[in-house]
């Protein structure tokens, strides 16, 4: 009878086991860089080895894009993924290479943050690990570099993850080397083979400790998910937020047709807008034909200024009557076989949640289409609930 007992409990143990081992969640860590040469591309593959060995955790590198398009990448470096700045919310930490520019991080990464104004409004990355590594010629100004990186970091509230004295027990001091106890760094420009084994030793152990923190920290609450009363809720003043980050809410666009600007139905605006500007469409045509990305985030980013410029009438101009952005839905003027509708409607997103904050947050819905009307590449259609 015991033996039978001392069987039983233990299937139910090794079953429950088994349920836990399904139920857990992995964690997954960020590698971004910027690298021309693949010098940092090198450093990033060592924090992505240093991040998988630690349990259950997976690590993906992808690049920021390049400011200048024509600019040669390394045959490596130009297979990786281009990331968006909206994507970062979804790793549970992040690690940032770049090579050292005059002391400071390199301009495609600077310019890629320089997207992140509404991440920091609404705290998106605030307790999120992160930590920083780099590579330079000379080694001048490698520590100012990763000071810097780390000063915007900070102002996003993000959590910090050093080097310290990680991995120096097996430098080999007979090379230079480009460590700091703020991040690996590589003296690219030194003899011999760069990043050098005692560098790249380094990475991994830095990598390996950014996954602790966010494997640590993944299921941690933090200050920004708890949720707020609806007094509180209403206290956000949406005329500060637009003073406050220069927005300026244009003219609302008149009506060139037998139809109003907006409706309203129990409590609930309905608004569609093209992308007019001083009367006159911004960035005509079609995306993948005569129309970049970046002007049709651009035009995107205007038709969301003349949504809310309406809602401001319907709101009989106080704004901070709109209880909750219910939908937006994005409908995109592109060739056939483009798919990144997404990607250009976090234009609209952005700011809808830049200026209402948690009210701002919204379903949505974005569609291709061969045309739209005045060759606009984009129209929005927005349902508000409004007091």
């Amino acid at each position: 009878m015991k033996k039978q007992l001392l069987l039983l409990v233990t299937a139910v143990l090794l079953s429950f086991g088994v349920h836990a081992q399904v139920k857990s969640s992995e964690t997954n860590v960020l590698v971004l860089i910027y690298s021309q040469g693949g010098g940092t591309y090198k450093m990033a593959k060592a924090i992505a080895e240093g991040i998988q060995e630690y349990p259950n955790t997976k690590a993906t590198i992808k690049r920021v894009p390049s400011i200048n398009p024509k600019e040669k990448l390394s045959a490596e470096v130009e297979k990786l993924a281009v990331a968006t700045i909206d994507e970062l919310a979804n790793y549970d930490g992040i690690a940032f290479g770049s090579p050292v520019h005059f002391a400071n991080i390199s301009a495609d990464m600077n310019y890629f943050f320089s997207q992140s104004i509404p991440f920091w409004t609404s705290r998106t990355l605030e307790g999120k690990p992160t930590t920083v590594f780099m590579s330079s010629g000379s080694g001048a100004g490698k520590e100012a570099a990763i000071l810097s990186f780390w000063n915007i970091l900070a102002s996003h509230g993000m959590i910090i993850v050093p080097t310290g004295i990680m991995g120096t027990a097996t430098l080999d001091k007979s090379v230079a080397q480009g460590n700091t106890p703020f991040g690996a760094t590589s003296l690219t420009g030194s003899p011999g083979i760069r990043p050098s084994e005692s560098e790249l030793g380094v990475a991994k152990e830095q990598g390996k400790a950014l996954a602790r923190v966010a494997s640590g920290l993944k299921n941690v609450p933090t200050t920004k998910s708890v949720k707020t009363t609806s007094t509180e809720t209403k206290t956000i003043d949406v005329n500060k937020t637009l003073k406050d980050n220069k927005i300026v809410i244009p003219e609302a666009p008149k009506p060139v047709g037998n139809y109003v600007p907006y409706t309203i139905s129990n409590h609930k605006v309905y608004i569609n807008q093209v992308a007019l500007k001083d009367g006159k469409i911004v960035n005509p045509g079609k995306v993948g034909a005569n129309v970049t990305e970046e002007q049709a985030k651009e035009a995107t980013y205007q038709t969301m200024l003349n949504v809310i410029a309406v809602l401001k009438e319907a709101c009989g101009g106080d704004l901070n009557k709109v209880k909750q952005c219910v939908q937006l839905t994005g409908y995109f003027n592109t060739t056939p076989e483009y798919t990144q509708h997404a990607g250009l409607m976090n234009s609209a997103s952005n700011l809808t949640a830049l200026v209402f904050g948690e009210n701002g947050k919204h379903a949505r819905a974005t569609i291709g289409a061969v045309s739209l009307p005045i060759n606009s590449v984009v129209e929005i259609q927005a349902i508000f609930e409004i007091e």
